[in-house]
């Protein structure tokens, strides 16, 4: 998976989490993306078995998908609670955890 489908695979959870739901639109304000980007990473996603939606409907994770957003969400946050302790600022870890959750290993 690349990247950029994590990081929506982690935004629908994030959602799900927080709202109780995730729409099209939420994702897209959640990446800072227009919405026909999160139409094609959803239908990437479909495919490969990690969210299902009806049509204008509701975008849920698989028990796959959701098991991936966890994993992917926790290396975040342990790797911006690392950030932080080490006196990068707050703004400043979650971007780079961001970045750097996607190159570990699962290991």
């Amino acid at each position: 998976m690349t990247k950029s489908l994590e990081d929506y695979v982690e935004a629908v959870y994030v959602l799900i989490v927080k709202c109780g739901a995730a729409h099209v639109r939420d994702v897209a304000q959640e990446l800072n993306v227009k919405m026909p980007s999160v139409v094609k990473a959803i239908s990437e996603l479909k495919k490969m078995g990690f969210v299902t939606q009806a049509p204008y409907g509701d975008i849920k994770l698989t028990p796959k998908g959701e098991d991936i957003a966890r994993e992917i969400l926790s290396r975040h946050k342990v790797l911006h609670k690392f950030l932080m302790s080490i006196g990068v600022s707050e703004e400043t870890a979650d971007k780079d955890a961001c970045l750097m959750e996607h190159i570990l290993s699962a290991e």
